[in-house]
């Protein structure tokens, strides 16, 4: 009966009836008929045999058609329904009402007959007596059919005077009614219904479906609730968002503010060993610890942004930080690092540098200290000796002789002596660490070159007083005297520069020494002549003495400068020179790969450099030109992204080449204008540039799917935009955004009503007054103008359909209407209603909608 009723529903919009199920659908002409009204679709033209082939075509293609939709027919063959076969028909009916009565009824995402049991539920709710746990015998009294009818019609049904104890007239009550009133023919017996201990549950849930179906048109009440929880749940996301981002703009100010001091710090150290472990601390930071860093504020930037998209994509108002985390604030924090890091790791080369030229100094002060001191011993007992008291007439004038050439040897070192004067000096200048023992050597030196004066200036006022009585003198001796203390001097000058200690930091430098070394060596034959010349002169003074048997003292009375002294230092001279080549030819070595360096970084960043150049050049051209729609776009720039950070490993290569420099102590390249500073910033710069344009086009997918605007729409917004950007900076200049307007059908003329429109649109995407028009707030005034949005007004009509036309609701009715969490969250948040008609436990769902579009903590 009840499957025979719901058939001939539908069949009656065609003009026809059935009366016996297995018999009236064995032809399958009317099976066709019923599906093409229920389904709405046209099926294969039937055959009008009488045959029984005629007849089993036509219901196959109907449960082709049945099949096509989704639907598993087991165990039904045409034959059984050509045959007649009831229990066969009425499955194949059931099958039916379940796919086009039943299956599309989905609430919450809940399957068909869940979901028809849950909107039952919830409609039968506030209802006493009701409990719909089933479609069998939680419908047996009644009551529940007609609490449906009153739900959604309170006219047709008075439930109160309705009694559970008299179920079959609850029962009828409900079938007449929804006959007469609702179009849903009487499917069900009432006397059936109430003697059968268990209902048929396929009966009931037939016949409650065409009640859902009847009343699916008029769901104001479900479009209410679910206006409210499409806004709710916009409000709760913006709000896990905003948390989101003061909690990490708090992180990073946070890790600004533990930077900067550190960065500020410009105590140097007292060794090159300390000054070098700040720099490779400086270079973790800038590998290691800041990247990440970069990676947050950027990331923050495009959070900060994408909710500002979606507040004003609802309508609601801008989200403002807490104080001293707006965005701004983090730039100026980031700008205040980035300042505190300028000149950091040029300020520690500089002292690795100044530390390393100390260091030299220092040592070159002890290596001359300790020549000079070598010199000086002994000297002092030398110039107090009283020997010339004895001395015969040629040992006074030996002596004589040979205190001229010391005083000659004296002369000499004061050039020594005033040169570690001057290093001293200048380590002290320079900050030297170990100044005081400098300062105390530099002084004993000083003291004892001064007394050294002064007993020399004694000692000849000696030797002149009584240099009257001496007469001969041996010319030859005297003449080796005089040619072998310059030459000994000249020998001892020439080791100490062979030994003398050298720093360069380019192959022309190292070049200049070698050139130099080389002009020493070519002096060299010329100073052996002499050297045998002068000991040519001892020869002949010793030939001389032998032919005449004269015994001459053992040393040369002049001089204490043997020919052992100069054979020995020119020994050593000679050792000194292939040893001062190898350190000269060292140098240049490491000059060399100095310059293998620099050249190898430069070629490199030379490569790096104009590549990020022309990328941010690209970028620039990518957010200016319209190639396809904004999906495309967004896929062409994600992969332009991927083509960025696969280039990354040329920019590492550089660091490592850089590193390398960097610990050969290299501090300038003239063969490139990049340094690794600019790489790194370009780098950096290039990044966020291409995030910022990512989201840019985000954004506007998101606006263009929150408004309902059309590719199309976007594309000529772009393109009038473009077209009036001349300078492609991404704003508009008030005459500029006007022209743009003007051709886009905008009545903005120069005339009192076309300033006045110009004004007010002025006065929307350019609130703050700066002279300027970005293309997000243009699209947003587009997007305001020819699409709708949810508003504060829609809002509270949707909760006054909730209230039932009341100014005010209940817990109840939001808890009945809503779900659970968003019913707790509306109730946590409405404040008390005030009016004259408030009842205890009224909510104030106006002051509340208005409040979720305007300044507010919800």
């Amino acid at each position: 009966q009840t499957f025979t009723a719901w058939c001939n529903s539908h069949l009656r919009k065609a003009g026809t009836q059935i009366e016996n199920i297995d018999e009236d659908f064995r032809d399958g002409l009317k099976l066709m008929l019923l599906l093409e009204v229920i389904s709405g679709e046209r099926l294969p033209k039937p055959e009008r045999g009488k045959m029984r082939v005629h007849k089993i075509n036509n219901v196959n293609k109907a449960l082709d058609f049945i099949a096509s939709k989704g639907v598993k027919l087991v165990s039904i063959g045409a034959e059984e329904i050509v045959d007649g076969n009831a229990k066969m028909t009425l499955g194949m009916i059931w099958t039916i009402i379940l796919r086009f009565a039943i299956q599309d009824i989905s609430v919450e995402e809940t399957s068909a007959k869940e979901g028809l049991l849950l909107w039952c539920q919830r409609k039968t709710a506030p209802y006493k007596n009701v409990n719909v746990q089933n479609f069998h015998i939680s419908w047996k009294d009644g009551l529940a059919f007609n609490a449906l009818i009153h739900r959604h019609r309170p006219e047709l049904i008075e439930y109160d005077k309705l009694r559970k104890d008299d179920p079959v007239t609850n029962l009828n009550n409900a079938f007449e009614v929804a006959e007469k009133y609702l179009d849903i023919p009487k499917m069900l017996d009432a006397e059936d219904i109430v003697s059968t201990a268990r209902p048929d549950e396929k009966a009931i849930m037939t016949y409650v479906s065409s009640f859902y179906h009847a009343f699916s048109g008029a769901q104001k009440a479900e479009t209410a609730a679910n206006r409210i929880c499409k806004v709710l749940a916009v409000n709760q996301e913006n709000e896990h968002l905003m948390e989101d981002y003061e909690r990490l703009a708090s992180d990073l100010l946070e890790w600004i503010k533990r930077t900067v001091p550190w960065l500020e710090d410009r105590v140097p150290q007292k060794t090159i060993h300390e000054m070098q472990q700040k720099l490779e601390d400086f270079r973790d930071y800038r590998r290691v610890h800041k990247p990440p860093k970069v990676q947050e504020k950027c990331q923050l930037e495009i959070n900060f942004n994408t909710l500002q998209t979606k507040l004003r994509l609802s309508n609601r108002p801008a989200f403002m930080p807490s104080e001293g985390k707006m965005v701004s604030d983090i730039n100026n924090g980031w700008q205040h690092l980035e300042q505190a890091e300028k000149g950091y790791e040029e300020w520690l080369l500089n002292e690795i540098r100044r530390l390393e030229r100390l260091d030299h100094l220092a040592e070159k002060f002890r290596q001359k200290a300790s020549i000079h001191e070598s010199w000086t011993e002994g000297k002092e007992a030398m110039l107090r000796q009283k020997d010339y008291e004895t001395a015969t007439l040629s040992d006074i004038k030996a002596l004589i002789r040979k205190h001229e050439a010391f005083e000659s040897d004296l002369a000499a070192h004061q050039d020594r002596v005033e040169q570690i004067a001057a290093i001293a000096q200048e380590l002290n200048e320079l900050d030297y660490y170990d100044s005081p023992s400098v300062n105390a050597r530099c002084q004993k030196i000083c003291d004892q070159w001064d007394a050294l004066g002064s007993l020399t200036h004694s000692r000849r006022e000696a030797l002149e007083k009584t240099e009257k009585q001496l007469e001969t003198i041996d010319q030859l001796h005297l003449e080796y005297a005089k040619r072998a203390a310059p030459f000994n001097n000249w020998m001892e000058s020439a080791m100490e520069d062979l030994q003398d200690m050298f720093i360069v930091h380019t192959i022309e430098e190292i070049e200049g020494l070698i050139a130099a070394h080389d002009q020493f060596k070519s002096t060299l034959p010329d100073a052996d002549k002499e050297r045998e010349a002068i000991l040519g002169i001892q020869s002949e003074a010793q030939r001389i003495a032998d032919y005449n048997s004269i015994k001459l003292p053992g040393n040369n009375p002049y001089t204490s400068v043997t020919p052992q002294i100069i054979n020995s230092k020119w020994e050593r001279v000679q050792q000194l020179v292939p040893k001062r080549d190898h350190a000269l030819l060292d140098e240049q070595s490491k000059q060399q790969s100095n310059e293998h360096l620099r050249r190898q970084f430069a070629s490199q960043a030379n490569i790096v450099g104009p590549w990020i150049q022309t990328k941010m050049e690209e970028i620039g051209r990518i957010s200016i030109e319209m190639n396809g729609t904004l999906e495309d776009q967004l896929n062409h720039l994600k992969q332009y992204e991927q083509s960025i950070v696969d280039y990354k490993p040329n920019s590492d290569v550089l660091e490592q080449q850089h590193q390398l420099i960097q610990e050969a102590l290299i501090f300038d390249n003239k063969h490139t204008n990049y340094t690794m500073e600019h790489i790194r910033v370009g780098w950096e710069q290039l990044l966020t540039t291409i995030a910022r344009t990512i989201n840019e086009v985000e954004n506007q997918i998101l606006t263009r799917d929150a408004k309902g605007i059309s590719q199309e729409q976007m594309q000529e917004f772009r393109a009038s935009f473009n077209h009036f950007d001349k300078d492609h900076g991404g704003t508009l200049g008030p005459e500029e955004f006007k022209a743009c307007l003007i051709s886009l059908g905008y009545d903005v003329e120069n005339d009192r009503q076309g300033d006045a429109e110009f004004n007010r649109i002025m006065s929307v995407v350019d609130p703050n007054n700066s002279g300027i028009v970005t293309f997000q707030a243009f699209i947003d005034f587009m997007s305001r103008e020819t699409t709708d949005t949810d508003t504060a007004d829609q809002v509270i009509a949707s909760f006054k359909v909730l209230a039932g036309d009341k100014n005010y609701i209940t817990a109840e009715e939001l808890r009945r209407e809503l779900p659970p969490d968003q019913a707790e969250y509306c109730i946590a948040r409405m404040a008390p209603y005030q009016g004259p008609d408030a009842v205890p436990g009224a909510l104030d769902y106006k002051s509340f909608s208005t409040a979720l579009y305007g300044e507010s903590d919800l």
